[in-house]
């Protein structure tokens, strides 16, 4: 809720100069870091008017202009750029979104970020080894990337960044945490060896991420290169070349050879203006950690990507719940700088703990303000339940939730058994019309559902749908801890049946039963307006008061029904662990006898 005031005006201090231009709300700390001050003073003089605040709070626009007024600043309203750009921030990415913020006259050029995606062995090391002129390959284990590398290039007086990585998994389980980096996709194609399914993995990839695809035909100088084959191939999933008719473009390269390379740049550079890239060099740094790991010598390094802003040694970075001074920063050649501007990529020590890639990082104006962010977060996630953590949208939850999700559209990713079944389940699913919702199948294949396709759900926020196939172990695990909904169906029409009514928000979710404890009773006791309870011992796992309990005599179920009380001698409780007796009490039953068993269950949600 924002914080707004109709107190009286105080007197103002003399103006500093500074204009800050801010929307109709605005958090303490994102204004803090605007005026560059502490947040404690924005609180200090919200106090002194008669308002608490944390350094969450939101407050108005009316209330900034007047702490704005009383320490110096000129603040002028944002809302008309708002207006205008509300509808394309909410399918921004997130840097994307900071920028949207910036006043337009403070932005400049940037350089585009590009990601080299492709099949394995298809060549996307050796491009970028070509590109750069060194010679990364060969020192490689087996030639495949093992980690997430960023490097920065000239192209005459222009620079591209690129970052290179093992592969569209880590690109989207970037993006899954937010963290899109990317303005261009390359895709490696072999000329020798086509379209392969971890290509169009990678495309499906690429596209669900919004991210415009260049395709670098690979390995052009080999006698068995084939270009219309793979041209064909490249049509057939969805990436028509511009010789053809279509909008993408292709460029035939030979990365071992270095043929083809200027062309591949300077369509980099074609693609990538029409975005007409920008951010505001001329503030604190804001941007995404690439990859964070343990050095032998140096210790904690955080490989980061400068997205706004420009970071410089000694600045106080914030990444997370932990912050540091960066001691010393390093470019991608490995020497030491004191700066780094949009786009660049840069290593940096000084940090307590490895951050995870994608983490979001910003630089603050001192250790203070630091440390109330961090502090906050911490205590943000301590009150968050553990459930907080599986993502809140399921199938049957979908038309319910579209609206505070701010979408009408359903996605889906598609496996089954055979090529012959995917055809007719997408051809049904096509023709399902509910008012203004949409489908939208963002990945179709054969095969069992597999990490990567857990991985493109959790960054779409999309649904799993299984036909006669199995889920990997792996992909299970994922799916279980990230919290997204896998279906499996052996019946066609159930499953567009299911979908169907979760698009009309007539879908039931399902439960099923979960045994969590068990009890003895060892005698019974009547007690005032709470009727007769079970004096019992848990004798495996535990008893809680929200759950269930099953009431078994010689193997018969006599009563399935809700803890109404749980008490310890004379307290009520809500939980009760093995080994301890406790009164147990259920709804509407009173018939407990010594010598039954009580069998402790809750409700699990199983879709």
């Amino acid at each position: 809720m924002a914080v707004t005031t109709q107190q009286r005006k105080p007197q103002a201090k003399p103006m500093n100069g500074k204009v800050i231009e801010v929307p109709s709300s605005i958090s303490v700390r994102e204004l803090a870091v605007l005026m560059s001050v502490s947040p404690i003073e924005i609180i200090k003089e919200l106090m002194s008017s008669g308002i608490m605040a944390n350094i969450n709070q939101q407050i108005d626009f009316d209330t900034v202009s007047i702490i704005g007024e009383e320490m110096g600043f000129q603040v002028r309203s944002s809302h008309v750029l708002e207006a205008e750009t509300e509808e394309v921030k909410l399918d921004l990415p997130r840097h994307r979104r900071l920028v949207a913020q910036e006043n337009p006259l403070n932005l400049a050029l940037r350089p585009p970020v590009v990601t080299v995606l492709g099949h394995v062995d298809h060549g996307k090391t050796t491009l970028l080894d070509a590109i750069r002129r060194t010679d990364v390959a060969v020192g490689e284990a087996g030639g495949i990337t093992q980690h997430i590398g960023a490097y920065q290039v000239k192209v005459g007086e222009r620079s591209i960044t690129f970052l290179d990585t093992p592969g569209h998994e880590a690109f989207t389980a970037m993006r899954a945490r937010g963290a899109q980096v990317t303005d261009l996709a390359v895709l490696v194609v072999a000329a020798d060896d086509g379209v392969m399914p971890q290509t169009k993995e990678a495309i499906q990839h690429a596209r669900a991420a919004q991210v415009p695809i260049l395709v670098a035909i690979n390995k052009v100088d080999k006698d068995n290169a084939n270009l219309p084959r793979v041209q064909q191939e490249l049509a057939d999933a969805g990436l028509v070349p511009e010789q053809w008719g279509g909008d993408t473009t292709c460029v035939p390269i030979s990365a071992k050879r270095k043929q083809g390379i200027e062309e591949l740049l300077e369509n980099i550079l074609l693609i990538t203006d029409v975005a007409e890239l920008k951010a505001n060099p001329n503030r604190l740094a804001q941007g995404v950690v690439i990859e964070g790991k343990v050095d032998k010598r140096r210790g904690i390094v955080a490989n980061l990507l400068v997205q706004n802003g420009t970071l410089k040694q000694g600045d106080t970075i914030v990444i997370g719940t932990q912050f540091a001074r960066v001691r010393a920063m390093f470019n991608d050649k490995g020497q030491t700088i004191k700066s780094a501007g949009l786009s660049v990529p840069v290593s940096i020590l000084g940090l307590p703990d490895v951050p995870d890639a994608g983490t979001f990082f910003e630089v603050v104006v001192n250790e203070k303000a630091a440390r109330g962010i961090v502090n906050q977060r911490l205590d943000d996630a301590a009150r968050e339940p553990i459930a907080s953590n599986r993502r809140h949208l399921s199938l049957e939850e979908f038309f319910q939730k579209r609206t505070e999700n701010n979408t009408n559209t359903l996605n889906l990713i598609l496996k089954a058994d055979v090529q012959g079944s995917i055809e007719p389940i997408v051809n049904s699913l096509n023709q399902i019309e509910v008012g203004d919702m949409k489908l939208k199948i963002l990945a179709k294949g054969t095969g069992n559902i597999s990490e990567s396709d857990v991985n493109l759900a959790i960054a779409s926020e999309a649904i799993v749908l299984g036909f006669s196939v199995e889920v990997d172990s792996p992909a299970q695990r994922l799916a279980e801890q990230a919290g997204v909904d896998v279906r499996q169906y052996n019946i066609i029409y159930k499953l567009l049946e299911d979908v169907e009514l979760a698009m009309k928000g007539l879908l039931d979710p399902i439960y099923a039963d979960k045994v969590i404890g068990r009890a003895l009773v060892r005698a019974t006791f009547k007690i005032p307006r709470k009727g007769r309870i079970a004096g019992s011992v848990i004798t495996d796992g535990k008893v809680i008061r929200s759950a269930y309990v099953r009431v078994l005599r010689q193997q018969a179920t006599l009563y399935e029904g809700k803890i109404t009380s749980l008490r310890r001698f004379t307290d009520d409780v809500s939980e009760v662990a093995n080994g301890y007796e406790c009164g147990i009490g259920a709804d509407g039953f009173e018939d407990f006898k010594e010598g039954d068993n009580l069998e402790i269950y809750i409700k699990e949600r199983i879709n």
